[in-house]
């Protein structure tokens, strides 16, 4: 199993953001998946049941956020990492459709995770949420059963909305 937990974060109004900023932070939390994957697809290709969960945060939601949905927290101080995070959810989805057109890849189970506003280093340990809760959704995809989803986005309670 892989799983892709790199999260950076600048806290900042949207207005004060910079591209700079943006830039950092999607190269650690958009292509250091890329470079990650990439580099594990040779172990993962050899892999009986491979699993990738790629960590990313219910503030990715376009549906939730569109919505006006209530993340608690400094969300609204977070474009660069909600941003990035959504960007981590689409390659989910393009990763799943390339997987499963390849017979070589197509065991290859891939989803999103979003463990909640939980009290970690990146929040300042403000979270809502426990470790041990926020891992739950994480370790619940890493061992999917062959039957299990792919391409999808998940938290504890099911499927969030894109």
């Amino acid at each position: 199993m892989l799983v892709n937990n790199a999260g950076t974060v600048v806290d900042r109004l949207a207005a004060d953001t910079t591209a700079v900023e943006m830039r950092h932070t999607f190269e650690v939390n958009v292509f250091g998946v890329v470079t990650v994957i990439h580099a594990m697809l040779p172990l993962l290709r050899a892999s009986l049941a491979p699993r990738i969960v790629n960590v990313s945060s219910t503030t990715a939601s376009l549906g939730l956020t569109s919505g006006g949905a209530d993340f608690g927290g400094d969300a609204e101080r977070r474009i660069a990492y909600s941003s990035s995070k959504t960007a981590l959810n689409m390659l989910t989805v393009q990763y799943a459709h390339a997987f499963a057109k390849d017979p070589g890849l197509s065991h290859i189970k891939i989803n999103s995770a979003t463990p909640g506003y939980t009290a970690t280093d990146l929040t300042g340990h403000r979270g809502t949420r426990t470790v041990e809760e926020g891992a739950r959704v994480i370790v619940d995809l890493a061992t999917l059963d062959s039957a299990g989803p792919t391409g999808g986005f998940f938290n504890d309670q099911g499927r969030v909305p894109w």
